[in-house]
């Protein structure tokens, strides 16, 4: 089987990109920079998934884990956004799809976060819809995830703040933060395990959005 990954280069499409590799899948990884995932079974192409004409050509894709994008960039809706649709209408839509996973966010629906990015997130929300209803054509599902806090190096930002740190602890219900580990099991089970769920939203966010929204980042 075969699964493309954006953002493959490092924390969740990083930790992705491997566990699928030990589930004996071929693994095609898009990103802007290198990888150093050493595999004979991953080929990875650097693109800006933001522009379609640097998207390569690919075929035979089973399982799309959209992955890539960017936080308070000056370009989150071209990025996360505008980037999910290019590469959901570039390689979705064959006979050989069988499962579609979009990385939203919890800020999606909490509105806890910086605007455009909020924006971008949310719209991913509304097209996840679109194209779980196009690709029941395919017998095919498509989902998004919605993670709330989860520690990659891109969050050390607050998780290396002590101050900071205890804030986010104090109104998150369950007292931690999601493991890139526990990402991935969340999305080998949603693409494959998975054969009946399809046009979901999945918040998994240690009980931020449902028992006490907030957010915190330095500054906001």
């Amino acid at each position: 089987m075969n699964i493309l990954i954006t953002g493959s280069s490092s924390g969740i499409g990083l930790e992705v990109s491997l566990r699928f590799l030990n589930e004996g899948f071929t693994v095609y990884g898009i990103d802007i920079k290198s990888s150093n995932i050493d595999n004979p079974n991953y080929h990875h192409f650097i693109a800006d998934v933001s522009k379609m004409e640097e998207l390569p050509d690919l075929s035979n894709i089973n399982y799309i884990f959209q992955n890539a994008g960017t936080q308070n960039s000056q370009n989150d809706i071209d990025n996360n956004l505008k980037g999910t649709i290019n590469v959901i209408e570039k390689y979705a839509f064959t006979d050989s799809i069988k499962g579609v996973l979009l990385n939203a966010s919890a800020s999606a629906s909490t509105g806890f976060e910086f605007p455009a990015y909020v924006a971008s997130k949310a719209g991913i929300l509304g097209y996840m819809k679109n194209v779980a209803v196009r690709l029941t054509k395919y017998n095919a599902i498509c989902n998004s995830i919605s993670l709330g806090g989860v520690i990659t190096e891109s969050n050390s930002i607050v998780m290396d703040d002590e101050t900071l740190w205890n804030k986010i602890m104090d109104v998150t219900p369950l007292k931690k933060w999601m493991t890139k580990e526990e990402v991935s099991d969340w999305v080998y089970f949603l693409l494959v395990v998975n054969k009946s769920a399809s046009g979901q939203d999945f918040l998994v966010d240690n009980g931020e959005k449902d028992l006490n929204s907030t957010f915190v980042w330095p500054n906001y």
